[in-house]
């Protein structure tokens, strides 16, 4: 097969798309010359076909990864890392629009969304280069010395930020000076493939990123049970985490970093600005078409302003702009495939079913594509299927509370604890409420506000470890003690 085609988008026009893997610093075909296609959620379409990574492959990319980590890798100093690394943030954004194009092509997500996505990619890359040269040991009066790099890192990520979240990956990796390889979702490979370009035009050694196309059975799972792969990162479901836990520990007991699902509660009392906490509600549920691990979609309103609220909020989902994702003025794109299309048409469903009240939405968008009206139940109760489980999707849930403690104890029945939001004018209110909280992030007055300078991960079975942030560079360390006795005698 070629290892480019020929591909056009309503942005940067025709373009060259690679579909090879990239091992090594070159694209190459699939050991078993595997295919498997691509498809344009907004059409329901094929795109084109990619290379599929099998077990095989995963072997020659992480002994390529073992190669550089050992050889040039190790032997570039800090600074040499980070300027790296700098140059591909720079080329990440002379290359925005493209990335993003390609970004909103297969996966769905909104031009103006995707834009600001790479950008965010552009700016984790240079945060983490500046941590490069900053990884610093100790010495003691024992006379110890710390740290040292990990290895060869598994990363492998979602389809609902693929360009975000491989940065959220390899950024950390490579200032710590570890190498990467990197499995993408089999629904989204595209970005990735082209920002792999840049990976070697910024002049990275062959083998220090590594990126695979496949599925998550094959490849994902080779990776997490390689006996070479040194620690293992991955964002996705609760399922699959488990899953990922399994292998990492049957095969060399080999870190692991889980950013997994949620079930994210966004209060509301009497007291909050209700311009403002509506704003942030339909952003908080509706951003990236609900398809975000945090996304606030079980609402809980105090009463003294519930129906007001609803009434509001339902006519604010209703402005949401649902369509063709290379319009300008389109918030909401389709859900990424026929699969999550259903499942998530299954929990609407399943929510009438079980008596709860559509407010708005609850049907398909159009008649071509993923698409799925922006949908609103009330009338529910806690153990609903779509009070309970992650839905994945642009569909909510809003209850009414009547006392603090009441929203607290809402608010965290569920397993997960991936984030939570107060909205509030209250200060004393808003900290009592977020320590109660049981949530890796919990947002005041706003949602969604996300910055690789701050750590980002779960309680419960959202996960384990923190990603971004200073808080993330210790799960791509190890600790090493060094003593050293200056001659004389043992006694």
């Amino acid at each position: 097969m070629s290892l480019f085609t020929e591909l056009k988008t309503p942005i940067t026009g025709v373009y060259q798309q690679p579909t090879g893997l990239f091992i090594n610093n070159e694209f190459v075909e699939g050991v078993d010359k595997q295919t498997f296609e691509v498809i344009n959620p907004s059409t329901e379409e094929v795109i084109c076909s990619v290379s599929e990574g099998t077990e095989k492959d995963v072997d020659i990319a992480v002994a390529a990864a073992r190669r550089a980590f050992e050889g040039p890798w190790r032997q570039a100093t800090p600074q040499q890392r980070g300027k790296y690394m700098l140059k591909l943030a720079e080329l990440t954004e002379k290359n925005l629009n493209l990335l993003a194009s390609v970004e909103s092509l297969d996966n769905g997500k909104s031009i103006t969304l995707a834009r600001g996505d790479i950008g965010a990619v552009a700016a984790c890359l240079r945060y983490y280069a500046g941590w490069a040269d900053k990884i610093e040991g100790k010495t003691v009066d024992v006379n110890p010395d710390t740290f040292t790099y990990v290895g060869v890192c598994g990363q492998i990520i979602p389809w609902n930020f693929p360009m975000l979240m491989l940065s959220w990956k390899i950024g950390p990796a490579l200032a710590t000076g570890n190498t990467v390889v990197l499995k993408t979702a089999e629904q989204t490979p595209l970005s990735a493939l082209v920002f792999a370009q840049l990976v070697k035009e910024a002049g990275f050694p062959p083998g220090v990123i590594n990126i695979i196309s496949g599925f998550g059975k094959i490849a994902g799972a080779a990776i997490s049970a390689h006996m070479d792969v040194d620690k293992v990162a991955f964002t996705g479901s609760t399922v699959v985490g488990r899953a990922i836990m399994k292998a990492a520990a049957s095969s060399n007991l080999k870190k692991v970093t889980l950013e997994l699902g949620g079930k994210s509660p966004n209060i509301v009392f009497n007291d909050a600005d209700i311009e403002q906490a509506i704003s942030w509600v339909n952003f908080g549920i509706y951003y990236n078409h609900g398809q975000c691990c945090c996304a606030g979609s079980r609402i809980y309103v105090q009463e003294g302003i519930y129906d007001k609220f609803v009434e509001a909020f339902t006519k604010r989902a209703r402005e949401n702009k649902v369509g063709d994702p290379f319009h300008e003025e389109t918030f909401q794109g389709p859900q990424v495939s026929q699969l999550q299309y259903d499942r998530i048409m299954g929990y609407i469903e399943s929510g009438k079913a079980e008596g709860a009240t559509v407010e708005v939405g609850g049907e398909r968008h159009g008649d071509k594509g993923y698409f799925i009206q922006p949908t609103i139940f009330s009338n529910v109760k806690p153990e609903m299927k779509i009070m309970q489980e992650e839905i994945f999707g642009p569909v909510c849930s809003i209850a009414k509370f009547s006392t603090e403690e009441d929203a607290i104890k809402l608010g965290n029945n569920t397993v997960y604890g991936l984030a939570a939001a107060v909205h509030t004018k209250d200060l004393n209110t808003a900290i009592r409420v977020s320590n109660h909280l049981k949530a890796g992030t919990v947002w005041v007055n706003c949602y969604n506000l996300i910055h690789h300078q701050a750590g980002f991960g779960g309680f419960k079975q959202s996960g384990i470890g923190r990603e971004l942030g200073e808080s993330v560079l210790n799960a791509y360390l190890e600790e090493k003690t060094v003593s050293i006795r200056l001659g004389g005698a043992m006694f």
